[in-house]
């Protein structure tokens, strides 16, 4: 059964950082384009970024570019995405998800994801 599984959320002060790691243990990554996304209480989920199968493509929302970053190491089987100077306002549940195999999403949205982790939470407050 495919599963992806994220870690590393917890609870930081606002200005800190922490660094989420998705990872799959019954697949290689290397094949799949990943993305991160978050949902924060009320709210609907946003993509936040993106990562192409090679990692040869990266891509931010708004909200989150020049603080966070994604990266992959397939040797690993695992895709990170380090927080830096959080907010508040990126207190959600963070997932992982995984295009189809060999695809490359036109969109950080999550209908171009077909494979979900089950979330891990962050949250930024004092």
């Amino acid at each position: 059964q495919l599963q992806l599984v994220e870690s590393g959320g917890g609870l930081v002060q606002p200005g800190g950082s922490l660094t989420l790691s998705c990872t799959a243990s019954t697949f290689s990554l290397k094949y799949y384009s990943i993305g991160w996304f978050r949902q924060a209480p009320g709210k609907e989920r946003e993509g936040i970024s993106s990562i192409t199968t090679s990692g040869g493509s990266i891509n931010y929302a708004d909200s989150v570019k020049g603080r966070f970053t994604i990266s992959k190491d397939n040797a690993k089987n695992t895709v990170y995405l380090q927080m830096n100077s959080l907010k508040s306002e990126d207190t959600a549940v963070y997932y992982c998800a995984a295009a189809q195999k060999y695809k490359l999403p036109q969109r950080l949205t999550v209908d171009e994801y077909v494979l979900w982790g089950q979330g891990t939470q962050v949250t930024v407050s004092a």
